[in-house]
């Protein structure tokens, strides 16, 4: 069942969970411009199935939360940051295990860093510390920031559909690309979002500079899992490794085929195996 919870700034964020309450809680964190649907159902299912309350929920201007119009967020990515807390405390839930995938992994560091009593363990997926020393995106990724296609209209579903079809594919990884099921998945996040082109405000947001101090990874003292794809064409697997080799005693898994990329599900078994065991290091019990 969704339910609304209120952010900082009075926007509602759309929330829902799975499995029970009494568990202790998961919080996903999605990337940049992705409501929650791409933590898909059956993903969140076999999480909660290992004993795990599985939070997900629509960030800013995605799925059923707040939206501003298309070129104009009424937000900060400060803002945009402290959705997690909101979530949190909208659940009354004191401490979480916090997974973020890309831009989510970013604020999941934010959260280890600065809420350190909210966060009992720490996993960030296809993500980067960033740095110079690290490999650029593929050709392919540089070739679309350089020009970009032009913009679809919203109102036109089968067109938007397709756009956000083919940037999946775009993305992905060398495992076969299941088109099938990623433009059911796509058909679900435009029917159930309110605008589904204001989630590209995040863009205007991301590597802005919101005045606050760069996190220091080497201050995180929560247990932290590290998974990266070994074919993510926008950060090749050493952003994976550095991200690692950044945080005290963080384990990194590594993915094969995997792209930039929520995990699909041939990784699923693997991917939730590792998390339950991450997770059962720290109970909410211990201080």
């Amino acid at each position: 069942m969704e339910q609304f919870v209120t952010a900082r700034d009075e926007a509602r964020l759309c929330v829902e969970a799975f499995g029970d309450a009494a568990d202790p809680a998961v919080l996903l964190i999605g990337g940049a411009a992705s409501p929650m649907d791409y933590w898909e159902d059956g993903f969140c299912a076999l999480i909660a199935a290992g004993g795990r309350y599985v939070i997900r929920y629509d960030a800013h201007d995605t799925g059923r939360s707040t939206t501003w119009p298309v070129g104009e967020p009424g937000y900060t990515f400060a803002e945009l940051r402290d959705d997690p807390i909101a979530v949190l405390d909208g659940l009354g839930i004191a401490r979480a295990h916090v997974v973020g995938i890309s831009m989510g992994a970013s604020i999941a560091t934010t959260l280890a860093t600065r809420h350190r009593d909210r966060v009992l363990t720490l996993t960030l997926a296809t993500s980067s510390p960033g740095g110079p020393d690290l490999p650029p995106p593929s050709s392919a990724i540089q070739a679309s920031f350089a020009e970009p296609a032009p913009p679809v209209d919203p109102s036109d579903r089968a067109a938007l559909v397709a756009k956000m079809v083919a940037d999946l594919r775009l993305f992905a990884g060398t495992l076969p690309f299941d088109e099938e099921r990623l433009r059911a998945l796509v058909e679900r996040v435009v029917d159930r979002s309110d605008s589904p082109a204001s989630a590209d405000n995040h863009w205007i947001l991301v590597g802005g500079d919101d005045g606050e101090e760069p996190i220091d990874l080497g201050s995180i003292t929560a247990p932290t899992l590290v998974w990266h794809g070994t074919a993510d064409p926008l950060f090749p697997l050493p952003h994976g490794r550095a991200f690692a080799e950044r945080i005290p005693n963080a384990r990194l898994v590594v993915l094969d085929g995997v792209g930039h990329e929520y995990p699909p599900p041939s990784t699923w078994d693997r991917v939730v195996t590792e998390l339950l065991a991450h997770t059962a290091q720290v109970t909410p019990a211990l201080p």
